[in-house]
């Protein structure tokens, strides 16, 4: 929660926009401080109005927005608010684009594409990038435009990761939203590289920076473009959109982690723990709550049964891992006793015997057999992100930091053989 800011640690001014005002941070250099203003504006700054509160508003939003980024694991700025109207960044090099993805068409994707109807849904997002230039109305670049401009530190591969975040971004956002039953139309955001050269993503977002309609009604928008569409500004059509702003911030405020999606570890003994521990650490990672038990399918049917039936009662979304070495009668018995998803996890011996015991089942009992201990944290916690969205986003942010790591380890090697050039 933003306190009182020590407007001592205040240290000179970098940059001041439409909107904003970026100082350097005495107390740490390797941070910015952001100060919002009560300042709106369309059109490249064509169209702006004083709007008292705005600042408090769209931080409020940003933090939130940021927040939930960062807890998915997505590589950003943002540090915490400092205050109403205050944030705290971490210091980066700004890319001078703007990279837009779009969910529906409408706005000037429909301008510059006669013919396609309002509401064309794409799948996937389109995605589009922006040369930030207000004299010129940002016009559109494309990728080989992008290169050709030798911008510090971006190439072909910072390209490649800055879509891809984009992508990210969005879909986390997207289902954030639609948790709040909104359609997130379309957004834009913008990306900074930090001094060892990764990609982050920067700036801010708050309701300047998307298209949002409640219930999927483009008459019911509460972002900027209501300003944007205003014919004749006044005071009031002006307290209007604060509203729509103040809305959006509380409806972001509103959203609750989910709290009913559980992991029941199921041991056949306390033999299997150490194996049980990698499923442990996964589920951690992901920040994915479990239980663990010890119950034995043969040696105690009945009580195995009791504790399907303890946790088929506790009103949670519930998947069960069956780990249990030798003949593993410990996930078919409870898949054939409950409506759940169990998957079965067997630690191997150096047959690769024991497994048949886990696959080849009889009708009815539809339990699934994954043999990696970390692959079977990763199968429930795919199950529960059906319905919770906080797992879901750290699961997309941990398929593209691999994709990044990947990247990165190919562009260096690429670097260091080109002797066929």
């Amino acid at each position: 929660m933003a306190g009182e800011f020590d407007m001592k640690t205040l240290g000179d001014l970098l940059i001041e926009g439409k909107t904003k005002k970026i100082h350097l941070s005495k107390s740490d250099p390797s941070t910015v401080i952001v100060l919002n203003k009560d300042r709106i504006t369309a059109g490249d700054g064509a169209r702006a109005h004083d709007l008292e509160g705005k600042a408090e508003i769209a931080t409020k939003t940003n933090s939130l927005v940021f927040e939930l980024l960062n807890a998915a694991g997505v590589p950003t700025t943002f540090i915490r608010q400092a205050s109403n109207n205050i944030f705290i960044a971490k210091k980066v090099d700004m890319v001078p684009l703007e990279w837009i993805t779009r969910r529906l068409a409408t706005g000037s994707y429909l301008k510059r594409h006669p013919g396609v109807h309002e509401c064309f849904r794409f799948t996937p997002p389109k995605q589009e990038t922006c040369f930030k230039d207000d004299a010129n109305h940002d016009p559109l670049w494309s990728d080989e435009q992008i290169i050709c401009a030798n911008l510090p530190n971006i190439g072909r591969d910072e390209i490649q990761i800055m879509k891809r975040l984009s992508l990210v971004v969005f879909e986390i956002l997207e289902k954030v939203w639609a948790q709040l039953n909104c359609v997130l139309v379309d957004m834009k955001i913008e990306f900074g590289i930090d001094d060892k050269g990764n990609v982050l993503v920067s700036d801010v977002i708050d309701s300047d920076s998307w298209r949002l309609w409640p219930e999927g009604k483009k008459e019911l928008m509460k972002d900027k473009q209501v300003y944007r569409n205003l014919t004749n500004v006044t005071s009031e059509s002006l307290n209007q959109v604060k509203i729509n702003f103040r809305w959006i911030a509380d409806t972001l405020e509103s959203l609750k982690k989910p709290t009913n999606s559980l992991v029941v570890i199921a041991l056949g003994s306390s033999s299997d723990l150490p194996f049980a521990a990698n499923i442990e650490t996964q589920l951690k990672a992901l920040d994915v709550k479990y239980v663990v038990r010890i119950v034995s399918a043969h040696k105690q049917t009945a009580e195995a049964l009791n504790v399907v039936a303890e946790y088929e009662g506790v009103n949670k979304s519930i998947v069960f891992i069956a780990v249990a070495g030798k003949s593993n009668g410990l996930g078919p018995v409870i898949a054939g006793n409950t409506s759940f998803p169990v998957i079965n996890c067997p630690p191997l011996d150096s047959t690769g015997r024991d497994v048949w015991s886990s696959i080849n089942l009889p009708a009815g009992i539809a339990c699934t057999t994954v043999t990696s201990a970390s692959n079977a944290a990763l199968a429930a916690a795919q199950i529960l992100a059906l319905n919770d969205v906080f797992i879901w986003g750290k699961l997309r942010m941990n398929q593209t930091k691999l994709y990044t790591t990947l990247n990165k380890e190919d562009k260096k090697t690429r670097v260091t053989n080109q002797n066929y050039l």
